[in-house]
């Protein structure tokens, strides 16, 4: 599983290319709210494979990080990393949202 490995990695393009589609962006505010998600989180209707494309779209742009268990795989929010590479811009893009 390609990810970045540290907040130096992050490139802002490929950061705002995963984040300017509307299933992607719906994945990241559901793993900002309830913390991890499995594969096929429910309220998500897209297929399979194209959910599998939206993940790994996700982790190669290193916005999330995959972590098995057992079978599973869980996908996290990098939010430190981000953070800590583009202060304040995942707190804009959650809060635009809410909105």
């Amino acid at each position: 599983m390609e990810q970045p490995d540290h907040d130096a990695d992050l490139d802002l393009a490929v950061v705002l290319h995963a984040l300017g589609d509307p299933v992607r962006l719906a994945l990241v505010r559901r793993m900002a709210e309830d913390g991890e998600s499995g594969c096929s989180p429910d309220g998500v209707d897209v297929p399979r494979s194209t959910l599998s494309n939206h993940w790994r779209i996700l982790r190669e742009a290193g916005i999330t990080q995959t972590r098995r268990m057992g079978k599973a795989r869980l996908m996290a929010l990098r939010r430190a990393d981000l953070d800590a590479r583009f202060p304040g811009l995942l707190a804009v893009v959650l809060a635009e949202g809410r909105r």
